[in-house]
């Protein structure tokens, strides 16, 4: 019994072999990083990643590791140390580290750590609970204008998308930055959690981080920061609804510091391979991110740009120096 016991254990493992695809048995295991805590965009971002990572037999398994706080750059340094020069790790960031390593005067940058791929990019949504007195966007800017400090919103670390969207909408609309009440969390389940209780007024983040609630009818949303309707969502753009603002949210993976030109050319095509299946495809359709791929160099290039452009709109919503 005992040697039919181990027969059939033996072969039930070598079927579990053969059914994996053929490069996965020699594919690579991979640690991806996530400088957020669970439950939000980039971590999302990171855990789909595995999924269909293994999904297409481009890795044999990976680690997700979570390091939270101030909008990645908690993280970020824990990342560039721990992996350097490594050839079989990823972290996960996007406009949100951006803002936050200006805000913060991080001492570790993006310049620190090696660009692979811009990923998705999102619209933010302006949420209320379903309670709410603010109906519309004009109810939600004439309570601002109103009493900025009464209108607690949340999102994001400092710094990031969410705090910027709300600074440009206060800006847009007369209201100083510095006045308004933003009420900063280190992940998108804090925030909803915050909203869902009632503790304050509003919320930015990802659409794709509020559709269920809203869907369930537990969340109001008031509009997208869009440059123009997004399929599938019931709801104006900023700009529509009379503040003439727009802002998209993009996430992107990165290598650690001091790779080779062969890890680093390994993880593009590794994930231009990911970003080019249709498993990838549905997922994304799935939460509403729209595929924005760009890698090497162009990435490069781009994350330059956004990096001065981001300054420049800190600088003039007064967070930063």
């Amino acid at each position: 019994m005992h040697n039919r016991r181990q027969f059939l254990t033996t072969t039930t493992a070598l079927v579990a072999l053969s059914a994996m695809p053929l490069r996965a048995q020699s594919a690579p295991a991979i640690d991806i990083f996530v400088p957020a805590n669970p439950g939000g965009g980039w971590d999302q971002t990171g855990r789909l990643m595995e999924q269909v990572l293994l999904s297409e037999g481009l890795i044999s398994g990976a680690t997700v590791t979570n390091v939270g706080g101030a909008g990645g750059t908690v993280g970020l340094p824990q990342f560039a140390s721990q992996f350097d020069g490594q050839g079989n790790a990823l972290m996960i960031g996007g406009m949100v580290m951006v803002g936050a390593i200006i805000a913060n005067a991080s001492p570790v940058t993006l310049a620190n750590v090696t660009p692979i791929a811009r990923l998705t990019g999102e619209a933010l949504a302006l949420v209320v609970p379903a309670a709410s007195p603010f109906q519309t966007v004009a109810d939600f800017v004439a309570a601002l204008q109103a009493d900025p400090g009464a209108v607690p919103v949340a999102g994001g670390s400092a710094g990031g998308s969410d705090h910027i969207l709300l600074g440009l909408i206060g800006k847009t609309v007369g209201v100083q930055a510095t006045a308004m009440n933003y009420v900063p969390y280190a992940g998108g389940g804090e925030a909803l959690a915050a909203l869902l209780g009632n503790q304050v007024a509003a919320g930015i983040s990802g659409y794709g981080e509020f559709a269920d609630q809203v869907a369930a009818g537990t969340l109001r949303l008031l509009a997208t920061s869009a440059s123009e309707r997004q399929p599938g969502i019931d709801a104006p753009t900023l700009r529509e609804a009379g503040v003439d603002v727009d802002l998209f949210n993009w996430r992107a993976c990165f290598g650690p510091p001091n790779l080779s030109d062969a890890d680093k050319a390994a993880l593009v095509g590794m994930v231009e391979t990911m970003a080019g299946s249709a498993a990838w495809a549905t997922e994304c359709d799935a939460r509403n991110w729209t595929r924005i791929l760009l890698t090497g160099a162009d990435f490069e290039q781009f994350l330059t740009a956004d990096v001065e452009r981001i300054t420049g709109i800190l600088r003039d919503l007064g967070l930063a120096t």
